[in-house]
């Protein structure tokens, strides 16, 4: 698990799945289970605290981000307001969203030639690449790899990257674009 305290309200938390299935969590399980969910988040909320000393009162919202094939990326806002709470009582408003991209992080843009030839050899031509940050990334929506497993093609670009906890639009915003579409089939065409 990885704590950030971004602000005097406000830090996030990256649980990556091999901490889930650690902790004892499917994916299946975090949709459905509501109760086990409640005392993951509550471990997790303490956890945090503990590790930026965070004092945690009043109400939490709560921002829950699945990542195919990162993780859970959560959002932790401490509401300003003062409110009097029991001691013992947190009150979470929780929100849950799964993210149908795909986003790997790259230290050289090499690992990005090497993989689109293996994607490409899947039949996999789409995506976009970046550089954010002294980092490239490839994103891939869900069109991208509608035809293909998606857990091939996470198998393929985990042998050359990790996954990003970064989100579209910070690469949109901030990122330099270096291929906007058709990422996998216009570097096999320039570097094969």
């Amino acid at each position: 698990m990885r704590v950030e305290r971004l602000s005097d309200n406000q830090f996030s938390i990256f649980l990556p799945f091999d901490d889930l299935v650690e902790r004892g969590f499917t994916m299946k399980e975090l949709w459905n289970d509501v109760s086990s969910v409640r005392n993951l988040f509550s471990d997790m909320m303490y956890e945090a605290s503990s590790e930026l000393g965070f004092e945690i009162e009043g109400m939490l919202l709560v921002q829950v981000h699945l990542m195919q094939a990162q993780g859970m990326h959560v959002t932790v806002t401490q509401n300003s307001e003062e409110m009097i709470w029991d001691d013992d009582f947190i009150e979470m408003k929780v929100t849950l969203d799964e993210s149908q991209e795909v986003i790997f992080s790259f230290a050289e843009f090499e690992h990005i030639i090497q993989v689109s030839s293996y994607l490409s050899s899947v039949s996999i031509n789409g995506g976009q690449v970046y550089y954010f940050d002294n980092r490239y990334y490839m994103l891939f929506t869900e069109e991208d790899i509608a035809m293909q497993s998606r857990e091939d093609v996470i198998a393929i670009l985990s042998e050359y990257a990790y996954p990003s906890i970064i989100t579209s639009y910070r690469l949109n915003e901030y990122g330099k674009a270096i291929y906007n579409h058709n990422a996998v089939r216009q570097i096999i065409d320039v570097f094969y």
